[in-house]
């Protein structure tokens, strides 16, 4: 299956450089194929006075450094989601008004480019891991390091803390791709599901895929007018999505609706190339329970797909789209989006089974916003969360969150009203949910 991130997502469509033999490219030059994109940072006023802005480029990766005029002696780095299989570099400061937050509580916060775009999840594990140790010959060795990272930085985010056990102190990974490899098993589910109850057959995905095949799947699903489906196979594929996605929530009919042409335009052929252009081939869905199986048994009829890489799909190793094991050490505070149907909120339910089964549920929690849009927080939400991780590595005391496993706390008509902001309710996809009642 095509790397149903890169079809979308992806402005220019070519083949990512290999690493190439050790010492073949000089460290402050990036890797063959790719150029840097880091235009000079204006540093940030704090307290009447500038901050220390430091950009280059470390072990092929373009870096952004700031440093506050009064220094903590504590780092946070900063983990950027999917650029796309651009052969472009970019760095990107903290967002959601975290970069002036940080600083003004006297952090210094780090982001790296990575050494490689795609769905590259060890280059910026390795990346980011390199600049750590850029900061402390720059500026010096932090006391504490903190890590945060959106979407497929999330995914960085959790296995970085596995990775490089003693470097990171705690970590904010939100809307990140924290169940791993069953982001692309959803992927996967949409599209066989939909063709299976469309009576259309297109596995493999043929490259006239969008053209030939979806608007018949979407004709007779009756996906083509309206929030509704217009027949019972339609509703039947709506359902057996948000059960695939996190079960039933708040807002998540009126998700699905909001992200289902998004969802169908992901697929295409697998072109070739390495896994992180292609991360489509460590999907499967072999031994997935598809439910409602009313009016059509899915279970029987659905096509079984074995993921092309299983190599990649049951290693441990650090690849590019690696496992992660739920094995933390560390705090680990979550943010996620309930109707998110990109990175959708079931993530945080297998990541949540991941650190259970390793016995350590005490150092999670996770927090539900009430948005159907993809990393969609308000600046008071991401503020609040940081302001609570910090809280709880310093003193021990974990901070409240949600229950993500619970069907019928999920299932509740005001689930996620806890940590969403109320003051942003009438922006972005906010609207979809019904309003929060008032405190």
């Amino acid at each position: 299956m095509r790397t149903l991130l890169s079809v979308v997502l992806a402005a220019v469509l070519c083949a990512l450089p290999a690493t190439p033999a050790a010492g073949a490219t000089p460290d402050d030059q990036p890797l063959p194929g790719y150029t840097i994109d880091n235009p000079p940072l204006a540093p940030s006023t704090v307290g009447g006075r500038p901050s220390r802005v430091l950009q280059g480029v470390h072990e092929h990766a373009a870096f952004d450094i700031e440093v506050p005029p009064r220094w903590n002696g504590e780092l946070v780095m900063w983990a950027h989601g999917y650029r796309g299989d651009t052969t472009v570099l970019t760095v990107e400061p903290p967002g959601y008004g975290l970069r002036q937050r940080l600083l003004e509580q006297g952090y210094a916060w780090a982001a790296s480019s990575y050494y490689a775009n795609g769905y590259d999840v060890r280059a910026g594990v390795l990346s980011t891991r390199a600049l750590v140790s850029r900061f402390t010959r720059e500026v010096g060795r932090p006391r504490r390091t903190f890590l945060a990272g959106v979407s497929m930085g999330g995914h960085v985010t959790v296995r970085s803390i596995e990775q490089f056990p003693g470097v990171y102190d705690a970590a904010l990974p939100m809307c990140g791709v924290l169940g791993d490899h069953e982001l692309f098993d959803f992927f996967l589910d949409f599209q066989l599901v939909a063709q299976d109850l469309a009576d259309v057959p297109a596995y493999p995905i043929p490259a006239d895929y969008a053209t030939s095949a979806v608007p018949k799947i979407k004709e007779r699903l009756g996906l083509t007018g309206g929030a509704e489906p217009a027949n019972e196979l339609g509703r039947q594929f709506r359902d057996i999505v948000v059960n695939l996605g996190g079960g039933p929530r708040p807002g998540a009919s009126a998700a699905f609706a909001y992200w289902q042409d998004f969802l169908f335009g992901l697929a295409g052929p697998d072109e070739g190339g390495p896994l992180a252009r292609e991360p489509g081939r460590v999907a499967t869905n072999r031994g997935t329970v598809y439910r409602p199986s009313a009016p059509v048994n899915v279970n029987a009829s659905v096509q079984r797909v074995d993921p092309a890489d299983p190599a990649a799909r049951w290693t441990g190793r650090l690849t590019e789209v690696p496992a992660v094991t739920g094995r933390i050490t560390v705090p680990v505070l979550s943010l996620h989006d309930l109707g998110d149907n990109f990175v959708p909120f079931s993530m945080e339910q297998y990541y949540r089974a991941d650190v259970a089964r390793n016995g350590r549920s005490g150092l999670l929690v996770q927090r539900a916003i009430r948005a159907a849009g993809h990393c969609e927080f308000s600046p008071a939400e991401a503020g609040a969360a940081w302001d609570d991780l910090v809280r709880w590595q310093r003193t021990g005391k974990r901070p409240q969150g949600d229950d993500v496993s619970r069907p019928v706390t999920v299932a509740d008509p005001h689930y996620g009203c806890r940590f969403t902001d109320p003051a942003a309710y009438s922006t972005g996809t906010r609207p979809l949910f019904a309003p929060c009642p008032s405190a």
